[in-house]
């Protein structure tokens, strides 16, 4: 079963928006993120945490979503 992983992802004109993945663990998460975007930089990747959308953010392993508008924001409440 997949889970929701948000991505904060760097290319040559600065940061792109918010990214989302699903993947099952978050090595997963990164090599999708890795694989969408060949030439950027994946500063981070991370559950959600409380973090609620009303995008679309995918439901298949692997579905890799931009979310233009929304900048990448650590997870809180993280131990």
């Amino acid at each position: 079963m997949s889970k929701l992983f948000i991505a904060q992802v760097r290319g040559q004109g600065g940061e792109r928006p918010l990214v989302t993945v699903r993947a099952a663990a978050e090595g997963e998460a990164r090599l999708f993120v890795e694989a969408a975007y060949p030439e950027d930089e994946v500063l981070a990747i991370a559950e959600p945490g409380e973090w609620v959308s009303d995008a679309d953010t995918g439901t298949r392993t692997g579905d890799v979503r931009e979310h233009p508008g929304v900048a990448w924001q650590a997870p809180a409440g993280r131990a």
